[in-house]
């Protein structure tokens, strides 16, 4: 057992902070508000890349969750790696992973479940997706390597499958938004569907995003000097991905988490992580990691943070301070908007900091 494989991968907290930084600013409303601000300038293409694609198509935005469900898988493989040296069953690990899914599915629904109207039951949440796709890789973790690539084949397979074969009146167009299978399971499970054709049964072929991060964590554990691998995996499945949306195959759609847009997203995650592999932990260069890494360890809490009690009242009354502030200096109302987002951000990052000098890390 070599050091490495004890240490922590601190590659894997960069990214997690980085993912849930843009994630912070979102919800902040930074994006909505540089929008408007860069129509029309060079710009735009850019700011653009920060929304998630219409439909078919793909952009820097519908990488965020293809990236927070690759690196849980992979934080997976580290967190087992260590309980089995301190001798944990895997019975034990399962009992573990199981509540963990609970949770995660429980903070899921809850996120949307308070409505002005009422209550409301969702299964579009990243949360909910990430509890089921967790305890699939959990459950496959300890097959060899041919056993768990097969297993992804076979669950994007399927996904081909339950949006080809059915002939559901209203529901037999596979890559039609709002007229698909995985609209007509919504309509099964939920009673309705998303207005922004996202589905429920995304989380099977998402599952790959998991299982193939935890196999990438594997990797890195069992030949810690070297990443090469993961790039030759990453630029393999991008290429099958593209290659199956331009001849006409499969299109690369996020919202439905099309089998290519699977692979060219989980290609786009393997290529990050050997790249901050290669920067961070093999190379060293630990410095300016803080900024994002002191939000990325307490990914749940502020992600949790900044959809509930942000999204209700937080976000509002921040702004209304700020705004009101500016509005004195004749700072053009624009700006305003765009300052206040930031000032959202600054404080809860404030608070992800007083967190991290507590040593306060909340965990599911």
């Amino acid at each position: 057992m070599t050091a490495a494989t004890t240490q922590r991968l601190h590659s894997l907290d960069a990214m997690r902070g980085w993912i849930m930084v843009l994630l912070a600013l979102e919800a902040a409303g930074l994006y909505e508000h540089l929008e408007p601000v860069a129509a029309g300038t060079l710009a735009e293409p850019l700011i653009r890349q920060l929304f998630h694609h219409p439909w078919n198509g793909l952009r820097f935005w519908d990488l965020i969750q293809p990236g927070f469900m690759f690196i849980a898988g992979t934080a997976m493989a580290y967190s087992l790696q260590r309980q089995k040296l301190a001798g944990i069953t895997r019975h034990a690990t399962g009992i573990k992973t199981l509540k963990r899914s609970g949770w995660l599915f429980f903070w899921g629904v809850l996120i949307y479940a308070v409505r002005p109207a009422g209550l409301s039951f969702e299964l579009w949440n990243v949360l909910t997706q990430l509890s089921f796709t967790t305890l699939l890789a959990w459950l496959v973790f300890e097959w060899g390597l041919r056993a768990q690539l097969l297993f992804c084949a076979g669950l994007l397979l399927l996904t081909e499958g339950m949006y080809r074969l059915p002939d559901i009146p209203g529901f037999d167009q596979p890559f039609t938004d709002q007229h698909n299978f995985g609209n007509y399971v919504d309509l099964l499970l939920m009673n309705k569907i998303n207005r922004g054709g996202w589905v429920a049964i995304n989380c099977i072929p998402t599952a790959v995003h998991t299982i193939a991060g935890a196999l990438a964590g594997r990797f890195l554990l069992q030949q810690p000097k070297s990443a090469k691998a993961l790039v030759w995996w990453g630029l393999a499945t991008i290429a099958a991905g593209i290659l199956l949306d331009q001849a006409g195959i499969t299109p690369i759609i996020k919202r439905i988490a099309t089998s290519s847009f699977t692979l060219a997203s989980l290609g786009c995650c393997l290529l990050a992580l050997a790249a901050c592999y290669w920067w961070i932990d093999l190379r060293g260069h630990h410095k300016y990691l803080t900024f994002a890494t002191v939000v990325g360890m307490n990914s749940i809490f502020i992600y949790l943070f900044f959809e509930i009690p942000g999204g209700r009242w937080f976000n509002e009354y921040a702004a209304s301070v700020t705004n009101g502030l500016m509005g004195f200096a004749s700072v053009p109302v624009a700006l305003q908007h765009i300052l206040s987002a930031l000032v959202i951000f600054g404080l809860e990052w404030g608070l992800c900091l007083f967190l991290y000098r507590k040593k306060i890390f909340f965990r599911i």
